[in-house]
């Protein structure tokens, strides 16, 4: 029995891969004048990091469902993600003055790259549960791929504004209605859009998980709350 065959949109997929590569060398072009003596980067380091933001994803996600990663069986796919980094570097002087549109397009690139992993494993048979993680996995395997090779704390993985919760809803909506019968396509831009809307309220609104040593402050309160305190009596 041969296996089901998913084909993501090339035009789709390349405008994922190149929004994601501007966004990289925006990020790393803030570290290129570094006047203080700490991480700076050459232009083409700042070239690597957006072909690694505008592939990362796509990579991690084929690699997960054990099949060959799409982004290297086309010319196009390094050829967009080097582009849009060097429009990245170019502009990044006007993009900087412009942070609403960064955060919009961070916010329309982890919907993309969130909808198109778990619309594939979908397609490709798993269950809803891991082609959601998958799905996430290829949503923020970009940002990871990044500060892994800029040596810096994983985004993802401290306190800030929804990241991959975002992902994870938006993947979570896409899965949920192909299992109500909708079509894939409609799904996944319904996915796309409750990922976008959510990641950018987060940010407006600075909303976030709560801080683990906040939860832990707040269980030890709530715990000495009932233990009885003896104050001395009054002379």
């Amino acid at each position: 029995m041969n296996e089901p065959v998913f084909v993501i949109p090339l035009w789709a997929d390349l405008t994922a891969v190149g929004l994601g590569g501007v966004q990289g060398a925006l990020f790393a072009s803030g570290f290129s004048d570094d006047g203080t003596g700490g991480r700076r980067l050459d232009l083409l380091g700042v070239a690597i990091i957006g072909i690694v933001m505008g592939m990362g994803g796509g990579l991690i996600r084929d690699l997960l469902l054990n099949v060959a990663p799409t982004t290297l069986q086309s010319n196009w796919y390094l050829l967009t993600a080097a582009g849009a980094a060097l429009v990245g570097m170019l502009l990044a002087n006007v993009f900087q003055r412009l942070n609403g549109v960064i955060v919009a397009l961070d916010a329309v690139v982890i919907g993309l790259f969130g909808a198109f992993g778990t619309s594939k494993a979908l397609v490709l048979g798993l269950p809803v549960v891991p082609a959601v993680f998958v799905g996430v996995c290829a949503a923020v395997g970009g940002g990871i791929l990044r500060d892994v090779i800029m040596g810096l704390p994983v985004a993802v993985m401290h306190v800030g504004s929804l990241y991959a919760v975002a992902a994870g809803v938006g993947c979570a909506v896409l899965a949920g209605a192909v299992a109500l019968g909708a079509p894939v396509a409609a799904a996944a831009v319904a996915g796309v859009i409750v990922t976008t809307v959510i990641r950018l309220l987060a940010v407006i609104f600075d909303i976030s998980l709560p801080e683990q040593r906040a939860l832990h402050r707040r269980k030890v309160a709530l715990e000495t709350t009932s233990i009885p305190v003896i104050r001395p009596a009054a002379d």
